[in-house]
């Protein structure tokens, strides 16, 4: 009986060092500094779960993926016991893969955490309505932007953002999370036009909806933390491995920062009251407007570098002091970019962070998120 119980221990130790969420299809880069998850919290700072030069994709004995033009392509993440967040997708050219720049301004497709995915144990509400444990899979589709050339040598991004419910604190939010695959295009239909970024809402708790369930803030960066990485990680406490975390606050609903008119600040949503009642269908109430295209170029602009970016303790963060780009910004310039060579380095690109030493992932309780 002991030597059962110490395993089924060990095995759900084994199971949470996997991270609070991470990309699994198409294959991430990984990493080994953080067990193949970036938390920002913990000192990963994306804009991947490993930079470029870390990449398996620059290795000769590694398969490449082929894609082509206007193909959609399935991307998967488990939901890992954890509700709630936005998934941002963007894709630029291998070689600027270090830049937070170029994928503020490539972003291809916003959409709620749990598209697909809810908690296995409806019944359970400990932590709020649908807020329960599960690891089913959750997918979305991205279509690949018609204005890459062939032999383009691409990587996308996956972000989670406004996930909630920290170690079983149900007004709280986790840090940011990124994974990146790299890939190559070719073939399919060519366009010059910039694709621009769309939302699609809808999630366990608000089916049939333009909105999602969240926590903290709904724009990308307000969770990055900055350059800041954990004082004194310990093994011995779990919680000190982290700056989980972000921000404190109630259940929320809404769209992705620059989806909603009303919301000029990005932080108008809707704040759901603490009884966590079951929310009333009204997916009637909501449609999202059309995001607006951003201005095409013939040349590719240097990215700028991220500043420093003090720790978020509040909503009302500058954009400016945070990975993301307002909407409008520059094209990455998909079509200047012939095939792309694979592990060359881009002088312009912004650096990853490096403060930080190599933490430990953050083991969850099996008994908590």
């Amino acid at each position: 009986m002991h030597f059962s119980a110490s395993l089924a221990a060990a095995t759900a130790l084994i199971a949470s060092c996997a991270g609070h969420s991470m990309l699994s299809t198409p294959a991430p880069r990984g990493n080994t500094k953080w067990w193949g998850t970036c938390s920002a919290g913990a000192g990963c700072k994306g804009p991947c779960d490993a930079p470029k030069a870390d990449a398996p994709f620059n290795s000769i004995y590694v398969a490449k993926k082929y894609v082509q033009r206007g193909q959609k392509l399935e991307v998967v993440w488990n939901r890992l016991n954890h509700p709630g967040g936005f998934v941002r997708l963007a894709m630029v050219p291998f070689d600027q893969s270090d830049s937070w720049t170029a994928f503020n301004d490539n972003v291809l497709k916003y959409t709620c955490y749990e598209t697909t995915c809810k908690t296995s144990k409806p019944e359970d509400t400990t932590f709020g309505y649908l807020n329960g444990s599960g690891d089913s899979p959750c997918t979305t589709t991205v279509t690949v932007p018609e204005n890459i050339a062939d032999g383009t040598a691409v990587t996308l991004q996956w972000i989670w953002y406004g996930g909630g419910i920290y170690y079983g604190m149900p007004d709280t939010s986790f840090g940011e999370y990124y994974g990146c695959s790299d890939m190559i295009v070719s073939g399919g239909p060519t366009s010059k036009t910039k694709p621009a970024a769309t939302f699609v809402g809808g999630d366990a708790t608000y089916p049939n909806s333009d909105v999602c369930k969240y926590w903290g803030s709904n724009k990308v960066g307000d969770c990055n933390f900055g350059t800041k990485v954990p004082p004194n990680p310990s093994d011995a406490d779990l919680l000190s491995q982290s700056l989980e975390p972000c921000i404190r606050g109630p259940q929320k609903k809404g769209k992705p920062y620059g989806f909603d008119s009303s919301d000029e600040s990005g932080y108008a949503n809707q704040t759901i009251s603490s009884s966590y009642d079951a929310p009333a269908d009204d997916s009637a109430s909501y449609s999202s407007p059309d995001a607006p295209a951003a201005p095409e170029t013939d040349s590719v602009p240097a990215p700028e570098s991220t500043p420093d970016t003090p720790a978020v303790s509040a909503p009302e963060a500058a954009a400016e002091t945070t990975p993301y780009s307002e909407a409008g910004a520059a094209d990455a310039g998909y079509s200047a970019q012939p095939s792309s060579a694979v592990g060359a380095e881009d002088a312009t690109a912004d650096e990853p962070s490096t403060d930080s030493e190599p933490q430990k992932c953050i083991p969850r309780p099996a008994s908590a998120f």
